[in-house]
């Protein structure tokens, strides 16, 4: 199997000027070995995030989110979408989050001050029934535990002809998203815009809350086991998720109401250009159906980063 070791995991500005690491045929089964969002800087609960000490830091816009890439996949090209499978993701035996001021939604609390200062804690992870991370658990403390849901954070292609930061890239061709619903099984869609897609992943969260409402997930390296099929000449307003049981359309924007909106239209493009959903049809089930989901990924404030959102509807429906 092709992969990518964590030694080169190490790429924070997404250009298509990089040397592809490997080339897949498309359903050609390969590993990316990823580094967590902090480059491994947090080793324990008394190691804290101050600016001046983080080696991330150090530059502007912050080197956060390194990803590993980028990959050649034969025969995608630009207009087309590249379909991402997530084969399975495997969390590292421990992660890391963190608070910090001016962070989160509390992050300037005068009723929560505890909220608003700064905060390490490594979270430790345990093998489920496979023997993997992949099925298994955090023990968040004594009392509390729960099963890991490991995610992809940042997963995208190149731009055409800009160099972007991993940590605030966002658009149709994929970027720091935040979505728990990239994970194992799930097919992420991604509009690509130079010959081989160019795919780059990382930034990985064994868990996360809706939201990510402290800024920092459950963040980790992992191994990353891929696949992709490219679908010629199809244009799409967003990142789509095919998950087993629901199609769910994504949008970046900011205000909130914003990004639902595009996530709303997103999916229903989608319903309308390839399942045949009448648009009146499907823009009233979304309306009145018990089964329609808004998901709020992540409202995270950071420069040039907008909310997630991700408007769900089960396939079965449709199918």
């Amino acid at each position: 199997m092709k992969q990518v070791d964590r030694a080169h995991a190490t790429i924070t500005n997404i250009v298509n000027s990089l040397t592809s690491l490997i080339s897949v045929e498309q359903g050609e089964i390969f590993k990316l070995e990823t580094q967590d969002a902090a480059w491994g800087y947090f080793k324990d609960d008394s190691t804290l995030p101050y600016p001046d000490k983080r080696p991330t830091h150090n530059v502007n816009p912050p080197s956060l989110n390194p990803v590993a890439g980028p990959v050649f996949i034969k025969g995608a090209e630009k207009g087309d979408v590249v379909v991402v499978t997530i084969e399975d993701i495997i969390p590292a035996d421990h992660g890391y989050t963190i608070l910090q001021p001016d962070d989160g939604l509390l992050g300037d609390s005068k009723n929560y001050p505890e909220t608003s200062d700064y905060f390490t804690k490594i979270l430790r992870h345990f093998p489920g029934e496979s023997s993997t991370m992949s099925d298994g658990f955090c023990r968040f403390s004594d009392r509390i535990e729960w099963n890991l849901s490991p995610h992809i954070g940042t997963i995208c292609l190149a731009p055409e002809r800009e160099s972007l930061a991993s940590v605030s890239m966002q658009g149709p061709s994929g970027g720091n998203l935040d979505s728990r619903d990239f994970r194992k099984g799930s097919k992420i869609w991604l509009t690509s815009n130079n010959d081989g897609g160019l795919l780059f992943a990382g930034d990985v969260h064994a868990s996360m809350g809706d939201g990510e409402i402290t800024d920092a997930a459950d963040e980790c390296a992992a191994d990353l086991t891929l696949s992709c099929k490219v679908i010629k000449n199809k244009r799409i307003p967003h990142v789509r998720v095919e998950r087993e049981d629901a199609l769910i359309g994504l949008f970046c924007d900011k205000p909130l109401e914003s990004a639902i909106k595009g996530a709303i239209l997103n999916l229903l493009d989608w319903l309308v250009e390839d399942y045949g959903v009448d648009r009146r049809e499907a823009y009233v089930m979304m309306g009145v159906c018990p089964d329609f989901r808004l998901n709020i990924y992540q409202m995270v404030d950071f420069p040039g980063l907008s909310y997630t959102v991700g408007a769900e509807f089960p396939r079965k429906y449709f199918e």
